[in-house]
């Protein structure tokens, strides 16, 4: 008998009420982490990612929140808790967030605050989730500090953010956020704005670390590559929904939505040849404003495949194509195509 999830999420819906209508940044999204597991969630930028992962720790800025639906976090050895109904700043989720569930910013310059050391950062976090001395809270920051490879940790203390390089910046947002030794990891496109080695370290580093603790993790990224490399899982998410999610070996080799095929036939390939003059496919026009969402599937105004009438009316329904590979796409459903082929 398989285990349940870490984080079980249905019908997650968050929405900003605006006095130009109702933005609807999430919409119904469900998803499962399991622990010691990678969920990557992929899509371009607007899609609602970095969203979903706001929700998990109840950081939705107002007027943003959380209207409906659930998010079942089952903690190591203590009773399952629902954070979606959690009050965002009651203590039952200021105990999980950064304790039980971690997450690493997008740009820790904007994380990390310019005026406070290093040193003061790392320490009031952990004092503020473990009832330990000063002493004691020093130590386990220089651990920390010396677990994600920077040099001369104690010292590193009195630095400040601005004195560190982008990637020693990284290194502090993940010591900072393993600390703790959370059961969830959020990594939130952490590795966007480093060159591609210091990339490439960073997420060894995330890699190890995850195995030595046992953690799960959700890691939200727009790159493809860095998906084949770490996923065990994947999402693809297209205007605040899931479009289709499976492993990452169905995702990769059998994507099923025409939003994933576009997305993978958009990647470089290296040693590929072209044809003279051919240039590499591009997915037509932009993700829609979230004030100005199409009716009926939210990827029809740039489908290939969308039929008028259909797509552009109706919502798909997901279908689970094969254990564990889901796809919301009216033209991968079994009853539409026929009923298409009967009325041609």
């Amino acid at each position: 008998m398989t285990s349940e999830p870490l984080l079980s999420i249905k019908d997650l819906k968050v929405q900003f009420a605006l006095r130009e209508g109702v933005i609807r940044a999430v919409d119904g999204v469900d998803l499962d982490v399991e622990a010691g597991k990678t969920l990557c969630i992929v899509g371009e930028s607007g899609s609602g990612k970095s969203m979903m992962a706001r929700s998990m720790l109840q950081i939705v800025s107002s007027p943003g929140r959380v209207t409906d639906g659930e998010m079942i976090f089952r903690r190591p050895g203590q009773e399952p808790v629902d954070i979606a109904r959690l009050d965002p700043k009651g203590k039952p989720i200021r105990a999980i967030r950064g304790r039980d569930i971690a997450m690493i910013f997008q740009e820790p310059m904007n994380s990390l605050s310019p005026v406070h050391s290093v040193g003061s950062q790392l320490i009031e976090k952990i004092l503020l989730h473990h009832p330990i001395g000063k002493k004691a809270a020093i130590d386990r920051a220089i651990e920390a500090l010396d677990r994600v490879g920077i040099p001369n940790p104690k010292e590193r203390l009195q630095n400040y953010p601005f004195e560190l390089s982008g990637g020693m910046r990284q290194r502090v947002m993940i010591a900072m956020a393993l600390a703790c030794r959370p059961a969830l990891l959020i990594a939130d496109e952490p590795t966007t704005a480093l060159d591609v080695t210091t990339q490439a370290n960073i997420l060894d580093l995330i890699a190890e670390l995850q195995k030595e603790f046992g953690m799960g993790m959700i890691f939200i990224t727009h790159d493809l590559g860095v998906v084949a490399e770490i996923a065990d899982s994947v999402a693809v998410v297209y205007l605040g929904r899931v479009v289709e999610r499976g492993s990452a070996e169905d995702i990769f080799y059998n994507p099923q939505h025409p939003y994933t095929q576009a997305l993978l036939s958009s990647i470089p390939k290296l040693g590929a040849r072209r044809a003279r003059g051919q240039r590499l496919h591009a997915i037509e026009g932009m993700v829609p404003h979230p004030l100005n969402r199409p009716a009926g599937c939210p990827f029809n105004t740039r489908c290939p495949e969308a039929r008028a009438g259909l797509c552009d009316v109706k919502d798909p329904r997901h279908l689970e194509l094969e254990p564990g590979h889901i796809v919301a796409c009216h033209m991968r459903d079994p009853a539409i195509i026929e009923d298409l082929e009967v009325s041609a």
